[in-house]
This record gives structure tokens, C-alpha cells and sequence, in this order.
């Protein structure tokens, strides 16, 4: 259900660059860069403006909860004496963290309210990790709310998925590929579970939600892994990604073999940055700016030069994004994910004319796996080879054989609580080899199976042993693809040590880019965040 509030949104665009086009942001880590980008031979994508949030969310939860798509309506299906799990997405979406209240507290209470007015008393809520870190009791009070945290904390009902507890998952079956599938031993032998979901970019949710989210390493491993992403030519799109079909090749185990799943599935607008405060100029279009934005830009760009790392940091993780939710749908899990997908394709998707020779973007201070933490060099490489390269439908926006430039200062640094298994990663198996094939070969079970990383996941706040090697192999496709990466303003041992070049300034990059793609070469830049999504023709 999805009901507009404002005027339409001025949609995504592609502008080329001339000798009149303002200097462009570059985000640099928790910095910015302006830059000139050649004219007459650069172009520039930028995101559409934010959809309209809903007028009444709590209108629109209750009526898919009350309307569900191919399911029967919440209250029908709880009854007393059930046992009910409720899953839902951790601390690695949204990013940033969403203002309170946040989607997933508003769902859930309206889930529980229901669940109660039926006599449902045996409730467990799960917060569907995969192979992430623990949140916090801070993160789950934030996703939350005080109210849901203070009742089912305290009695052990709302807990961290743990998926190296050997009472506490079970095995559902094998798909036609052989691929193992595992589940989470409450949710599987629950009689519903209902899975809340927030649709950031268009790889989230469908079947991804539980046949990952409530897994174990020995299933995520025959998705996560490099022939996947070698096969996936965009993680992005559906239609073209190995991780979707085997995400939904697992699903079908879960619909025959495992929990009932009722699926509740949300999309939130591109609203980053605010239309006011002190970000809204990250929001706008360059033309945009007023004088007073540049001012607000100057005077916090030189603020931010004047602070240590760590006080840059803290204010920008501090940031809490006001995105509105814009639509929501509940029921059965691939229904809804179609409903979902056209939702997020609309804010995201950008029409886009043919390939470019360098693609240039600039990496902010956050991605899925540093919230409240840090972003280290094997988050760099996944963030830009990861996921800004494959914000494509259809063809990547720089062609094969292309340069891939990206703007961040890339330091030799780690959270030595979150990211453990990382630290050796990048001193020992990247000294090794940055081949994603050779590393996954050599080293990928020893990290998997090693028992102080698993200690540390289920017992601290660290990624599993094994997430550096997968967060390598969603770079792999664009390792593949790519003649060459460029960082500008990353620390230089750090890059060389991920295989990549080095270069002080765009222009250098530039220069050197020149090599491989030949001289007056065309260049685009994507600009994200706010999150865009190019439709390549």
C-alpha cells in the first residue's frame, strides 16, 4: 500500500559535463572532495529525489498486515497455544540508521498487538544475523523501542541469531544443486514465522530474508562464494544474479520443508541527507546550492579537516537519516517481493545511454558492516567493487576492460572488537594473494572453522571468520571485468596491499587511467549516496 503526499519527485538524471558544470562532490570517507571533471567528455548520474513518504504508516502496516498478498490475514493465523517467531533485518540496513521510530519497531508492534489480541504467549523475537555481528542492546532498543526491548530482553525472548550454536540450528533439506539449507532451530520448528524487512537497494528481501538471514555457514557458503558472484553479472538485478537463484532454489526447501512464513516486506525513499540541517546540501543537485549550502559546505569541510579521525567518525555515525518509509506489503514471500521490487526500482532506477571507459564515484563513511565502527580497507573494496559497481540493470556503466576510479583515504585500520578475523585477513592471506579464487581455495575453511573467530562471533560483537572472504568475492565480478582501480586520497600501502593503484588527486588518476583506456577517454561519475541505480542500454 503506497499513498503519495507531495508533489512528484523530479526523477534521476544524467547530465553532461561542460566548461560551465560546478565543481562535483566526491564523498571521501567521513570528508568530501569537489572536483572538476573534464567537459565535453564527462557525464555525471544523479539520483532522483525522494518518493513520498506514506501519510499514515501505522495505517499502512495494519492494512497489509489485515490485506496480505496471496496469504490469509495475520489474525487468522495466530491462534493460542502457537508458537510465533518473529525475525527481522539487523543493524546492516538501513544505512544510516533510520530516525526512531523505526520501521521495524512500528511492524512489530503492530505484529505483537495482534499476536496478543489473539492469546498468542509463546513470542520470540530474532534479529536475523547471518554470519554478522551481535547488536548491542543500544542497536536493538534503536531498531526496536524501549517498549518491545524491556519486555522480551529480560526473559530471553529477544536475542541475536546465533549460527554456530550446534543445539540451536537445524537442517531443512538440499536443493536440486545439492546446496545445503539451514535454519535457525526456534523459527524452524515455529509454527509461523514472520520476517520484517526493509528493502534498501533491490538485492534485499524475497528469500534472501530467512534462507540467509536465519542460516549458517554451511549453507551461505553455496551462495557466498566466488563462482556465485563470477555468475551474478549484477547482484543487483534479479534476473542476471546466481545469488537470487540460489537464494530462491533454498527457499523452496524452506516452503516445503520448513516454518510457515508470513513475509512483511518495506521500502524506504532516498531522503539520506533531509531537505534541511546541516547535511540537506549533500542531498542536492551541485546547481542547486544556494549561497547559504556553499557556506554551510565550506565552513563544515573545513571543520572536519581540523578534527582527528576518530571525532569525525563518531559525528557521522551519529547521523540518523530521515528516511520515510514508502511502501509496505506483507504475505507470501514472493509476492510480496514483486510488489517490493517495483517500489524500489522506482526511486532508484536512472536511465542510462551506453558505457563509459572510467567510472568514477566517491565512498562515503558507511556501508553495511562498519555501523558504529570502522570502515577498513577490505570494507573499501566491497563497498566500491561490491556494491557502487553494481548498481546496474542491465550492463555495467564502465565497459570491460575499463577503470574504476574511487575517492577514499583507505587507512590501515581496523575495529579490532567488529573485525578480528579482517586484521589477519588483510596483513596475511591479501600479503598472500588478492586472487579471489586462490584466497577462497587456500584459506576460506581455515578462517570458517577457526574456533577463537567462532568464539568471538557468538560470544562478542565480531564478524564471522569467515565475512572479510565474502565481503573479497562481491568485488570479484568487478575484479574480473576491470583493467584497472585507482583510489585518490587512500593511504598507499593500504591500497597497493588490496592490488590496487594509488594516485593523490583525480587528475593524477586521471593520467594514469589513460594507460589502459587511452587518451580522451569518456568518464562518469556516480553520484551515490543518496542511493542511485543505473538502467544501462
Amino acid at each position: 500500500m503506497s499513498t503519495q503526499r507531495r508533489t512528484a519527485p523530479r526523477p534521476g538524471i544524467v547530465v553532461d559535463v561542460d566548461r560551465s558544470t560546478p565543481p562535483i562532490l566526491f564523498h571521501h570517507g567521513e570528508s568530501f572532495r569537489l572536483e572538476k571533471l573534464p567537459a565535453d567528455r564527462s557525464r555525471v548520474v544523479y539520483p532522483a529525489e525522494p518518493e513520498p513518504g506514506l501519510d499514515d504508516p501505522e495505517g499502512a502496516i495494519r492494512h497489509a498486515l489485515l490485506h496480505p498478498i496471496d496469504d490469509d490475514p495475520l489474525p487468522s493465523l495466530l491462534r493460542p497455544g502457537m508458537k510465533l517467531t518473529i525475525a527481522f533485518d539487523d543493524i546492516s540496513l538501513p544505512r544510516p540508521q533510520m530516525q526512531r521510530p523505526d520501521i521495524r519497531q512500528r511492524i512489530i508492534e503492530a505484529v505483537l498487538d495482534m499476536a496478543a489480541a489473539a492469546g498468542v504467549d509463546d513470542v520470540h523475537l530474532i534479529a536475523a544475523l547471518a554470519l554478522h555481528r551481535r547488536m548491542t542492546e543500544d542497536e536493538l532498543r534503536h531498531c526496536l523501542g524501549d517498549r518491545i526491548y524491556d519486555a522480551f530482553a529480560p526473559h530471553d525472548a529477544l536475542y541475536n541469531h546465533d549460527a554456530e550454536d550446534p543445539d540451536g540450528m537445524v537442517e531443512l533439506g538440499t536443493t536440486r544443486h545439492d546446496e545445503l539449507v539451514t535454519m535457525n532451530r526456534r523459527a524452524a520448528e515455529s509454527d509461523l514465522v514472520i520476517y520484517v524487512n526493509i528493502n534498501l537497494v533491490s538485492m534485499d528481501g524475497g528469500w534472501k530474508s530467512t534462507a540467509t538471514g536465519l542460516a549458517g555457514y554451511s549453507a551461505i557458503r553455496h551462495h557466498h562464494n566466488v563462482h556465485t558472484m563470477h555468475n551474478s553479472t549484477s547482484v543487483m538485478d534479479r534476473h542476471s544474479s546466481e545469488l537470487h537463484h540460489s537464494n530462491w532454489r533454498q527457499g523452496e526447501v524452506i516452503k516445503n520443508h520448513g516454518p510457515r512464513i508470513f513475509q512483511i516486506e518495506t521500502t524506504v525513499n532516498n531522503n539520506t541527507f533531509g531537505h534541511d540541517g546541516p547535511l540537506a546540501m549533500l542531498q542536492k543537485r551541485e546547481w542547486d546550492w544556494t549561497a547559504r549550502d556553499r557556506a554551510t559546505f565550506i565552513g563544515m569541510q573545513g571543520g572536519l579537516k581540523a578534527m582527528p579521525t576518530s571525532a569525525r567518525r563518531k559525528i557521522f555515525q551519529s547521523w540518523r537519516a530521515p528516511m520515510e518509509m514508502t511502501s509496505v506489503q506483507a504475505g507470501e514471500v514472493e509476492a510480496v517481493h514483486e510488489v517490493t521490487l517495483e517500489h524500489t526500482l522506482r526511486q532508484h532506477l536512472v536511465p542510462v545511454e551506453g558505457q563509459t571507459d572510467i567510472l568514477t564515484m566517491g565512498l562515503p563513511y558507511i556501508c553495511p558492516y562498519n555501523v558504529n565502527s570502522v570502515m577498513n580497507p577490505v570494507l573499501v573494496m566491497c563497498l566500491g567493487l561490491g556494491y557502487f559497481f553494481n548498481l546496474y540493470r542491465g550492463r555495467p556503466l564502465v565497459r570491460e576492460g575499463g577503470v574504476l576510479i574511487m575517492s577514499h583515504p583507505t587507512p590501515w585500520e581496523f575495529h579490532p572488537v567488529h573485525h578480528p578475523s579482517y586484521i589477519d585477513f588483510f596483513e596475511q592471506v591479501l600479503a598472500d594473494t588478492t586472487d579471489p579464487l586462490e584466497l577462497e581455495a587456500k584459506y576460506e575453511r581455515q578462517f570458517a572453522e577457526d574456533e577463537w573467530y567462532i568464539h568471538l562471533y557468538r560470544t562478542s560483537y565480531a564478524y564471522h571468520g569467515v565475512h572479510p572472504f565474502y565481503m573479497w568475492y562481491w568485488g570479484s565480478h568487478a575484479l574480473k571485468w576491470l583493467g584497472q582501480v585507482i583510489v585518490v586520497g587512500g593511504e598507499t600501502r593500504s591500497v597497493r596491499r588490496l592490488g590496487f593503484r594509488p594516485a593523490s588527486t583525480l587528475q593524477d588518476a586521471l593520467e594514469m587511467a589513460s594507460d589502459v583506456v587511452g587518451p580522451q577517454p569518456t568518464i562518469t561519475h556516480l553520484h551515490n549516496p543518496p542511493m542511485v541505480m543505473a538502467d544501462v542500454t
